[in-house]
């Protein structure tokens, strides 16, 4: 087994986990469904997550040629992997029983976390590339960071539901653009 093989193992079961916190949330919303009171943007966001973490896991194959590893590097991809689990974990409420659930109203308690995370992914990101390639990402993906970065930081210190609906749904255009430009083919280095 060579050492991306290996390495890929532990942050493979974290993006599981991650993935089965949106499933698991949304079978519960789906057997509560009587006692829940939707609101788009955590719903938007728990699909968005989704696709976050497919393509964290999609861009990560362009470390299966690298030759070298230490436990640094390996601990970035790390931290990276267990942050964006835990966006995965708070993004839906857990659902009590026979209690009402209000998703605004729990989207809205969680959006400085949430988005403190996001915005902690993000900068870990760039800490990332620089760790493994020693420097800042390629133009256009620095790009992209940076906007995520804008938005993530006005959806966290913002608390008007307009600006909220207005980008969740702007971020998952530009997420679905970055990685249509960016990571649409499975290319060693093309992370």
């Amino acid at each position: 087994m060579d050492p991306f093989s290996y390495l890929s193992v532990l942050t493979s079961i974290i993006l599981g986990l991650g993935i089965q916190q949106v499933l698991l949330g949304y079978r519960a919303l789906i057997l509560s469904r009587r006692r829940v009171k939707f609101y788009a943007p955590p719903l938007v966001w728990s699909v968005l997550l989704l696709a976050m973490v497919a393509q964290h896991w999609w861009a990560s194959f362009h470390l299966a040629g690298r030759t070298e590893w230490s436990f640094a590097i390996f601990a970035t991809i790390l931290v990276q992997t267990a942050l964006i689990y835990m966006m995965t974990a708070i993004v839906l409420p857990d659902i009590p029983p026979d209690e009402p659930i209000d998703l605004r109203d729990h989207y809205y308690r969680e959006a400085p976390a949430f988005f403190g995370i996001g915005a902690t992914t993000i900068l870990w990101s760039l800490f990332r590339e620089y760790m493994l390639e020693g420097g800042a990402p390629p133009p256009a993906n620095l790009a992209f960071h940076l906007l995520f970065l804008a938005m993530a930081a006005a959806a966290a210190l913002i608390r008007r539901p307009r600006v909220h609906e207005t980008l969740s749904g702007a971020m998952a255009l530009l997420f679905a653009a970055y990685v249509a430009l960016l990571f649409a083919r499975l290319a060693p280095g093309a992370g």
